[in-house]
């Protein structure tokens, strides 16, 4: 059946309801199984060995005393992980990045693993395997690894996006460039300048629930793997193709997932796990500490960005362009590059320009946060748009007003845009109670705007329904924000039948085709998009079977409510057939009824929000509170608006703690100081106010319903709105992120003194 996924306008019945979450009850009675909620008869335990060092050449690794400890079934180094990449440098890096082959690269780079019968004698055995090191100078500043001075990471990188190929290798592996007009002749039309310069620290995304996996690889070479992740069929083919397995014999089972944010999304420990459980002959189960999350697991970049932003007396923005360096970890990724997309997103510019360059440094390898790249892009941007704005004698919404792309503006990174919403989330917020209540002493308002792509891709899904009319609905995109229950209400739109009747499960790997990975905020997007379509083909059937029953043309019959229904003066003697009565005869009619989808789900819609923010610093110790906090995002349609009011204050939770307190703290051997939430503040309940919400829903015409993602957007802005509450009320405007009440207290004598 061919699927039409254009918007068409409808009224709805489940969808835009908000029935209680399917998985609540287990998830609070303890009963919902994690990734360390599992295991295995035999199971033995996981260890892994890291590195003290934060760049060192690994000459030698002596086993042989570990291996003879009573208990211990498995010692693994690189030596056991051979390289089967055939060139491909992307696996190549996840393959060193799971157990260092030559060199350590970062504080906490694993070069070793045993499984043990007990997690005692792992320790025992950690404390036996020798390793050889020749420490190298390091280097875990962005800014610092571009100098010439820098210690080179990797030889045989150089850098890429230049005209000529360098002569010599450095620490930048590529250069990227997005823009359009002539910036140069922008600038000379500009009667009002703002150019500074911005830093933001890497943080962590504090997913509650650590990595954790249990591994079994059999003699005949088929192999199971039970892991917390966004993604298990991405899990299955960089897994597989490590340990050089055919994917069909490996199968994937993810978990309940505590938490991802983007940082579920690589493999770290997994391939060691199986690899120990393919030598040992048992089932392995390893979970990472606290510490080894923070010191092993990805971060995301720590930036440096200079922003050159000018506006006609009117208010024009004349052209506008920004420098962004991102750190990567010692590989080489696509940070900049999304920063310098996203940098200037929600504005329609004549002239613009954006240059964005990849930096590795001696840390962990970065990995996506939510919007990866787009929240330190947003806060140098739009820090700097709030400047010109007070430059040129305008409001900071009225002046974002006027410049706000619209549909039909080409954008800053090239495509031009259909139906957006940045327009009306700015008029939205203008005209919000928030934006008009007063402030106190010491208090100031900030707002910031944001955006992000959003993402589709290769998604499957079967639709089953059983002889007594309930059915089980079977996704491959990971339940991360709540997609299960908006799934749920999809398919019982799309049927005409009770959100009660539909029970929707992630497939393992084995079960379903594949799907991508659950990020770019697709998992709803994507998998409502094959929902429909499986509903659509199961309807089919349904008619189908009606039809077969009355003895009568499947085209004379249509499906309403629930019901299929027999069209036409002619069939007036024939009663409806609910879908209860078509399933509980399907084993005369030919067996069961099912709908199946695969599709790749383009059009995903990009989404824009902006923030409203009001803080209040006291200018003795720079200590911050946040007053009071709104988003207003549009969703498209919002399936089921609490997740996605659960979600527009999930990202802005999490901004309000990357913008006051969360950094890495690197000390001069290149060690993390403080790998742990003791010393790595994120925010807890008392550090946050009632987050106010605004759902607005412009269409997504790429989708039935309207979809657009709405997970990521909403940790865009915060960044940038607290700095500018922030500036606002200590008088001084801030630069660097986080704003700790050392840097604001700082800051404000400084420009005292000043």
């Amino acid at each position: 059946m061919n699927f039409d996924p254009r918007y068409s306008t409808r009224n709805f019945t489940s969808v835009g309801t908000r029935p209680i979450r399917p998985d609540g009850v287990d998830k609070v009675t303890g009963r919902a199984r994690y990734g360390a909620d599992f295991n295995m008869a035999g199971q033995l335990v996981g260890r892994v060995l890291r590195s003290p060092h934060a760049h060192a050449v690994i000459r030698k690794i002596d086993t042989s005393k570990a291996e003879k400890l009573t208990g211990v079934k498995a010692v693994i180094t690189a030596a056991d992980l051979p390289d089967l990449t055939d060139g491909d440098a992307a696996m190549y890096d996840i393959l060193d990045n799971c157990m260092a082959r030559k060199t350590a690269f970062y504080d906490g780079h694993a070069v070793a693993a045993v499984a043990a019968v007990d997690a005692r004698t792992a320790r025992q055995a950690l404390k036996l395997i020798e390793v050889d090191y020749e420490v190298l100078p390091h280097v875990t500043d962005v800014d610092e690894a571009m100098k010439h001075s820098a210690p080179v990471l990797n030889d045989t990188i150089f850098t890429e996006g230049l005209e000529e190929k360098p002569a010599k290798p450095s620490n930048v592996t590529k250069r990227s460039q997005y823009g359009h007009g002539d910036v140069h002749e922008g600038f000379a039309q500009a009667d009002y300048i703002v150019e500074r310069s911005y830093r933001t620290e890497q943080t962590h995304q504090g997913y509650i629930e650590p990595h954790a996996c249990v591994a079994s690889v059999s003699s005949d070479g088929t192999a199971d793997l039970w892991v917390c992740t966004q993604g298990h069929f991405v899990y299955r083919q960089h897994c597989a193709q490590l340990l050089g397995m055919d994917v069909s014999k490996l199968r994937v089972t993810s978990s309940e997932i505590g938490g991802g944010f983007g940082g579920k999304t690589h493999v770290w420990a997994e391939p060691v796990a199986l690899a120990l459980s393919r030598k040992a002959g048992r089932p392995v189960k390893l979970v990472m500490t606290r510490e080894e999350v923070f010191r092993a697991s990805g971060p995301t970049s720590a930036t440096s960005i200079d922003v050159r932003i000018g506006a006609r007396k009117d208010g024009t923005i004349a052209a506008a362009e920004a420098t962004l360096r991102y750190s990567c970890g010692p590989y080489a990724g696509m940070w900049a590059e999304l920063g310098a997309m996203t940098a200037f997103a929600c504005y329609k510019l004549e002239n613009v320009k954006t240059v964005g360059y990849e930096v590795l440094v001696n840390r962990p390898k970065t990995a996506a946060y939510r919007a990866p790249s787009a929240p330190m892009a947003a806060f140098a941007v739009e820090s700097a748009v709030d400047e010109l704005a007070k430059e040129v004698g305008m409001d900071p919404v009225e002046f974002r007003i006027r410049n706000a792309a619209q549909e039909g503006t080409r954008s800053s990174y090239g495509p031009v845009y259909g139906p957006i919403g940045i327009g009306p989330t700015l008029e939205a917020a203008k005209n919000h109670p928030h934006m008009k209540a007063p402030l106190g002493k010491n208090q100031g308002r900030g707002m910031a705007c944001g955006f992000w792509f959003n993402f589709g891709g290769q998604t499957c899904t079967d639709l089953n329904i059983g002889m007594d009319g309930s059915v089980s609905l079977a996704v491959g995109t990971v339940d991360v924000g709540g997609s299960r229950a908006s799934l749920s209400l999809v398919a019982a739109e799309e049927l005409g039948i009770a959100y009660e009747q539909v029970k929707a499960v992630v497939a393992d790997t084995s079960s379903l085709g594949y799907n991508d990975m659950t990020d770019g905020s697709r998992g709803t997007f994507s998998s409502s998009m094959a929902t429909i379509s499986a509903a659509r083909n199961a309807i089919k059937i349904l008619r189908e079977r009606a039809a077969q029953t009355w003895d009568i043309p499947v085209d004379d019959v249509v499906w309403e409510k629930g019901h299929a229904i027999a069209k036409g003066d002619k069939y007036g003697n024939l009663a409806a057939l609910s879908l209860k009565e078509i399933a509980a005869a399907s084993g005369k009619t030919g067996g069961p009824i099912a709908g199946h989808s695969e599709l790749v789900a383009d059009g995903a819609g990009v989404s824009f929000a902006t923030h409203i923010c009001d803080i209040e610093v006291d200018p003795e110790t720079g200590a911050t509170r946040v007053v009071r906090y709104t988003v207003v995002q549009d969703a498209g349609k919002a399936v089921h608006p609490t997740y996605v009011e659960g979600q527009y204050q999930g990202g802005a939770a999490q901004g309000i703690g990357w913008a006051l307190n969360e950094e890495y703290i690197y000390g001069k051997d290149g060690r993390l100081q403080n790998p742990g939430f003791l010393d790595y503040r994120i925010p807890v309940c008392s550090d946050l106010p009632m987050i106010d919400t605004q759902i607005l829903e412009i269409p997504n015409p790429n989708h039935p319903y309207g979809v657009r993602g709405v997970g990521e957007t909403s940790i865009v802005p915060p960044l940038a709105a607290i700095a500018n509450a922030v500036s606002n009320a200590a008088g001084v405007r801030m630069t660097h992120i986080p704003m700790s009440p050392p840097r604001i207290l700082a800051a404000i004598e400084a420009e005292q003194a000043g």
